[in-house]
C-alpha cells in the first residue's frame, strides 16, 4: 500500500494526466520503488559508498565469490543501504550495512548464477577497494559510477498492465506512459531500480521466481503449470499461492548502460528477485537471478 503522501502524488498526476478513469487500477497496482542513477565517475577516493560498475569495496575477510566452475564472479553494484533507505517509503530495505551483487555467465537467461552479500554496519568502516580479478565470469570490464538513490512511484509497465483498465477511446498507452515517467521521475542517467516492475513482455518474472526459491523446480513458462507446483507447496492453499507470488520482489533491476559496460543481450534488464521474508530478516542467501531482452 502506498503511503499517504505518495497516494496524494499519484492522486495529483492522475488528475493532471486525466486517468481518473483508471484511477481504482493504479491505486491498486502502484508500487514504492527505489531508483539509481548515476552520479559521477568513481574516483575511489571514499570507500563504502553506493556504486555501479568498476570495482567493489570490500573487507579484507570477505572472499571474491566463485561460480560453479571455480571462476570469480562478476562484480556489478554496492549499495550503501544508509543512502537507500532513505529513499525506501516500503521500509523494505535493512536501515545499514552494504549490499553487493556479483553474477556469474548471462546465459542461459533463467536461473543466472549469481552472489548477493550483505556486510552489517560496523563492518562497513573497514571496507577498501577491492580491485576485480583479472578475468571474472562476464570477461568484461565495467567502469564504474557514483549511485544516487531517489524514491519512486512505479506504475505497471507494458509486460503488467492490463489495457483494458488504462486504455479508452481518449487515452492510449503512449499518454500512460507519460504518466509512469512523471511518477518515476524517469532520466537518462538511472541505472536501476527496486522493489518496481521488472522488464518483460509477459508479467510472469516473479512466478517464475517464486517457484524456484519455492521449490527448486525450473519455470516452463506456463503460468498455470507454476500455479500448481507452488500451490501443492503450500498445501492446496490457492489463495496463499497467490500471495507467495505477490511476496517475491524485485530486489534489483540493473538495465544495459553503454557508459558503464552493461550490455545484458540486446539492450536488455538483469534481474535480482528476493523473498519478501527473507529481505526484512537480512537474508540474501536465497535469492534468484534472470535477464529480459526482447
Amino acid at each position: 500500500m502506498l503511503s499517504e503522501s505518495n497516494q496524494q502524488k499519484l492522486k495529483q498526476a492522475i488528475n493532471k494526466h486525466q486517468f481518473g478513469h483508471a484511477e481504482a487500477y493504479l491505486h491498486k497496482t502502484a508500487r514504492q520503488g527505489v531508483r539509481l542513477s548515476k552520479h559521477a565517475l568513481e574516483d575511489y577516493k571514499h570507500a563504502g559508498g553506493s556504486r555501479i560498475g568498476g570495482d567493489p569495496d570490500l573487507t579484507a575477510s570477505t572472499e571474491w565469490p566463485l561460480d560453479s566452475s571455480g571462476m570469480p564472479m562478476t562484480f556489478l553494484a554496492q549499495l550503501r543501504l544508509q543512502e537507500a533507505a532513505l529513499h525506501d517509503e516500503a521500509h523494505l530495505l535493512p536501515a545499514d550495512g552494504m549490499l553487493y551483487f556479483f553474477v556469474g555467465v548471462d546465459e542461459p537467461a533463467y536461473h543466472i548464477e549469481h552472489k548477493v552479500l550483505y556486510l552489517p554496519e560496523e563492518e562497513r568502516h573497514q571496507v577498501k577497494r577491492r580491485c576485480s580479478p583479472e578475468v571474472t565470469s562476464l570477461e568484461e570490464v565495467f567502469i564504474g559510477y557514483q549511485a544516487a538513490a531517489r524514491a519512486s512511484i512505479e506504475l505497471p509497465n507494458f509486460g503488467y498492465a492490463d489495457e483494458e483498465q488504462i486504455e479508452d477511446e481518449e487515452h492510449d498507452y503512449e499518454q500512460y506512459e507519460e504518466l509512469c515517467f512523471e511518477l518515476a521521475a524517469t532520466n537518462s542517467n538511472d541505472l536501476a531500480c527496486m522493489f518496481g516492475y521488472p522488464a518483460t513482455q509477459h508479467g510472469d518474472c516473479e512466478v517464475e521466481a517464486s517457484l524456484r526459491l519455492l521449490t527448486g523446480k525450473p519455470y516452463n513458462y506456463s503460468v498455470k503449470a507454476a500455479m500448481e507446483e507452488i500451490t501443492a507447496h503450500v498445501n492446496g492453499d490457492s489463495d496463499k499461492a497467490e500471495q507467495e507470488v505477490r511476496d517475491t520482489l524485485l530486489l534489483l533491476a540493473l538495465d544495459s548502460d553503454r557508459e558503464v559496460g552493461f550490455l545484458w543481450w540486446d539492450a536488455g534488464e538483469l534481474q535480482f528477485f528476493i523473498r519478501k521474508e527473507d529481505l526484512l530478516a537480512g537474508n540474501f542467501a536465497r535469492t534468484y537471478c534472470s535477464l529480459y531482452s526482447s
